[in-house]
């Protein structure tokens, strides 16, 4: 049966579902309240299309990773940039995995992992670095991924708006009242659907707060990504130091550079929407934040594992606030969030904290028979 839809977000995840429902043959509306699609989160990030290297503490989430990467770069494969070396280092001094473990982990999920050749061996501290692995794992293009979906989009009955925010919603007899403002001239538009998808990531709990709906509970970060130009030996590689207070720096497609981030310095700082307490509004202190770079303390302690990037050219930071599960703090694990119905009959909340996560949200939307 056709129903009526109403995505808010226009990042990957609500680009994607708006296709696929469409596909399905409802009717569906997407609203992003930015001046662009994709602009937040989908692109300010470190663009990694993971292979489930990244989770050695949560087996369930590398799983998953595991199977949706030969999709996603088959689905996406125009935006998706494979011509490089990854490597993943091992420094047992304050990580939490050693060596060995980290090659049964591999083994384990059925993950390629294979001894770095000797130049990247020589190119690493060794006391401070046990181990180099080859590891596959690529990244993708923010832009050409936007492009993509904005043409699929275009081929499918789906409608879709920018600078639309959709701030309040109404339980009704017949569906669910939506008040959607245009940004740029304040005018209100009153739409009623059958369902809400709600894909706003560090926005989400926005639009619970203005229609009086229980806030989910969620962790936020200011975060920093570096992009930066570095040496010529590391151009066509990217480096991932596993796993505690250590660095990643890998190729960002889109700009031509490679994303810098550290897991001591890339958050700046942290809050959290809890249930019953005062709503603090993430956009606004985006907005309102003032962002001083932690890029030098970022270089010099990568420095100390990898010498030669001490050679990197900063450029600029891109700057996001990153949102995660509260229990996903203890073993790294990025489950996606799905809240079928909540408190409102057709109104749904969904999160990933990875791109790919898109494909187990769509099966569980399936599975649960929400549509």
């Amino acid at each position: 049966m056709r129903k009526n839809i109403i995505i808010v977000g226009g990042g990957f995840f609500g680009m994607y579902l708006a296709e696929q429902f469409s596909l399905l043959g409802h009717g569906v509306k997407l609203f992003e309240k930015e001046n662009n699609y994709m602009s937040r989160a989908s692109y300010n990030n470190q663009a990694r299309v993971h292979n489930g290297y990244h989770y050695p503490r949560s087996i369930l989430t590398a799983l998953r990773s595991r199977i949706s990467f030969p999709r996603f770069v088959d689905e996406f494969r125009d935006c998706v940039d494979s011509d490089f070396d990854k490597y993943y280092l091992i420094s047992e001094i304050l990580g939490k995995v050693s060596a060995s473990q980290f090659r049964m982990f591999c083994d384990r999920i059925g993950a390629d992992c294979d001894y770095a050749p000797a130049k990247i061996q020589n190119m690493v501290n060794p006391k401070m670095i046990n181990a180099c692995f080859t590891v596959k794992e690529f990244a993708f293009d923010a832009f050409k991924l936007r492009d993509i979906m904005l043409k699929r989009l275009d081929s499918s009955n789906a409608e879709f708006y920018c600078g639309y925010s959709v701030d309040k919603i109404e339980q009704l007899e017949n569906g669910i009242k939506t008040l959607i403002r245009e940004v740029s001239t304040g005018e209100v538009q009153e739409y009623v659907a059958d369902h809400v998808f709600n894909c706003t990531y560090s926005h989400l709990n926005y639009l619970l707060d203005n229609s009086g709906i229980e806030l989910i509970p969620l962790k936020h970060e200011m975060t920093e990504m570096c992009l930066v130009d570095v040496p010529e030996v590391c151009k066509n590689a990217g480096f991932t130091i596993m796993c505690g207070p250590f660095f990643s720096v890998m190729p960002f497609p889109s700009v031509g550079l490679h994303s810098f981030s550290h897991v001591r310095y890339t958050p700046h700082y942290e809050w959290y929407d809890k249930p019953g307490e005062k709503y603090l509004d993430s956009y606004d202190k985006f907005d309102s934040d003032t962002k001083n770079s932690a890029w030098q303390y970022m270089i010099r302690d990568a420095s100390r594992y990898i010498p030669v990037l001490n050679e990197c050219r900063y450029e600029r930071s891109l700057w996001e606030v990153k949102t995660l599960l509260p229990r996903s703090e203890t073993d790294d694990s990025r489950p996606i969030l799905f809240r079928p119905n909540h408190c409102i009959q057709g109104f749904h909340c969904i999160m990933g904290g990875k791109i790919d996560n898109v494909y187990d949200a769509f099966e569980a939307i399936k599975s649960m028979n929400v549509i």
